[in-house]
């Protein structure tokens, strides 16, 4: 039950996480309004968040393997709920930047903590709980534009302001900004509301992993994991590099997608701006929707499996996309498909690595690392293509190319994690067919009928060894009794 309880509680850490990065989006040009920037002056801040982000990653995957998790993880949540609070008060554009690196930070080691909790608290049997997981990180990214957007109401900012009132700051700043006021009572309350409701859900969950570590129950989770046996694939640094590209490729592929269908449909294929919503409102749709059915499906498909499938949809439906770029309802249906198709792979590729090796806190910050600087430079490096080459479709080669990359690097992984496992499966297997021929044809019976009569043999030669000896000691003992009596 404990367990359980624990496991609940990560995936409500893993759901304020969603919530935590999603909120950025939705906010940000309200944000922009608060410290009298406008959105492409203020741009940097998501450079910030993601240096934070990798940061804690590092801290995380070293702390994690010294220190007490539920611990280790309240102290992040702590962190987290402190930065939610404190950035709607922000009224200089640096200070903002600063608190999005270490609201980051924070996040990066929830992250890395939270899988490598999953996967000491499971181990082997952890492929539907790593899924659950992601899936209410996914759920809760969701969740943050309709927080901010519809459950609050629409912010003030967003309706007395035009896109003239960007671009002159200078016009709009308030007396806080005049006076120099590093922190102040935002402008919208709407602003504050929404990362304050986040923040105390946040803090709620902390409290519950800090109750946790006082009740000692990390040393019941410490006795049972050293009981367990580590494991260490004999290429265990080769699938770390391997899969820390992997993820590199993956979760750029996702972010880039995600973040440029709009643009892409809006500019390259004419469609209308509520029709491009939809078609990037479809791609996250379908994305959460499977990561959440891949809770069921992990229950009776292995994680390697699931990458497979997974690498054959994101492969189909970008190469569908490459070919016909301008087709709307191709456009539709396999942006579905590849949502759905890229639900599944982090979760199965964490849970899949697993099976081979011990994930412990440096090695699972390795791959993360990998994931989040997949999310600042691939997104990065096609905008740039994209401005440089506005008739291609980059957006779309890059989601193929991702597909090809990853579709290549996991069957040579497969092939590290397998093949020393495999030979020795082969030699027992050739033991047991050997055996199983042995009894088939009769020869066992006749071996051993062999070796039976010739135990006889040699019990009736030692025998008879016995009696010459027998025979030869009582001669020997008689003539020299004769020859004493002669003498005698």
């Amino acid at each position: 039950m404990l367990r359980w309880f624990t496991t609940v509680i990560l995936f409500s850490s893993f759901l304020g996480l969603g919530l935590s990065v999603a909120i950025l989006g939705p906010t940000f040009q309200d944000l922009a309004t608060n410290v009298n920037r406008n959105i492409s002056s203020l741009s940097f801040i998501f450079v910030g968040r993601a240096f934070g982000y990798l940061s804690g990653s590092v801290i995380g995957g070293v702390l994690v393997d010294i220190m007490n998790h539920f611990l280790l993880l309240g102290v992040s949540m702590s962190a987290t709920t402190v930065g939610l609070y404190l950035v709607p008060f922000c009224k200089k554009a640096v200070l903002l930047t600063v608190m999005m690196s270490v609201f980051g930070a924070s996040m990066g080691i929830l992250d890395t903590g939270g899988n490598v909790l999953v996967l000491a608290l499971w181990g082997d049997k952890g492929a539907p709980h790593m899924q659950a997981l992601h899936f209410c990180f996914a759920l809760g990214a969701f969740l943050a534009p309709l927080l901010a957007k519809l459950a609050l109401g629409p912010t003030v900012s967003a309706e007395n302001h035009t896109e003239s009132n960007f671009h002159r700051p200078a016009l709009n700043q308030s007396s806080d900004a005049d006076s120099g006021v590093l922190f102040g009572v935002p402008n919208d309350m709407t602003l504050l509301w929404a990362y304050a409701v986040i923040g105390t859900y946040m803090f709620v969950v902390s409290v519950i992993l800090f109750a946790l570590f006082l009740k000692n129950s990390s040393k019941q989770e410490k006795a049972r994991v050293s009981a367990q046996t580590s494991r260490r694939a004999k290429y265990h640094n080769a699938l770390l590099c391997l899969l820390f590209v992997f993820f590199f490729f993956y979760v750029g592929a996702e972010v880039t997608y995600g973040s440029y269908v709009f643009s892409f449909a809006t500019t390259h294929v004419g469609m209308k701006e509520s029709e491009a919503a939809g078609l990037n409102s479809i791609f996250w749709g379908t994305f959460a929707a499977f990561r959440g059915l891949a809770i069921f499906f992990a229950t009776c498909l292995q994680p390697g499996t699931m990458i497979v499938l997974s690498n054959i949809g994101s492969l189909t439906s970008s190469l569908f996309l490459v070919l016909f770029d301008k087709n709307p309802v191709c456009l539709w249906i396999a942006t579905s498909v590849y949502g759905a198709s890229m639900a599944t792979t982090f979760p199965s590729g964490v849970s899949w690595i697993e099976q081979y090796t011990t994930i412990h806190g440096k090695s699972a910050a390795f791959f993360v690392i990998g994931a989040a600087l997949g999310e600042m430079a691939i997104p990065a490096m096609i905008g740039i293509l994209q401005g440089k080459y506005p008739d291609l479709p980059v957006v779309l080669y890059t989601s193929l190319g991702a597909s090809v990359a990853t579709g290549v690097l996991f069957p040579v992984m497969y092939k590290l994690a397998t093949s020393p496992l495999n030979r020795q499966r082969k030699e027992n297997r050739k033991s047991e067919d050997q055996k199983a021929l042995l009894s088939s044809s009769g020869l066992n019976e006749y071996e051993e009928e062999n070796e039976e009569e010739d135990a006889e043999k040699w019990n009736e030669m030692d025998f008879e060894v016995i009696e010459m000896n027998d025979t030869m000691r009582h001669s020997v003992i008689e003539t020299s009794g004769n020859s004493l009596t002669v003498h005698s």
